[in-house]
């Protein structure tokens, strides 16, 4: 009988790789631009503030 490999769990921790991969990007982009972010979101809500 011939062996066949089984490669189920081995495309899953491929997944799961790729996806922690993805996850790090994501932080590093949002502590690197948080503070950029931070200061859009404070003027659009100034600007919709009561006083204009």
């Amino acid at each position: 009988m011939l062996y066949l490999p089984r490669e189920e769990g081995q495309g899953l921790v491929e997944y799961a790789l790729i996806l922690v991969l993805i996850a790090i990007v994501v932080i590093v982009i949002l502590t690197t631009l948080g503070g950029v972010i931070n200061n859009v979101f404070s003027n659009v809500v100034s600007g919709l503030g009561p006083g204009n």
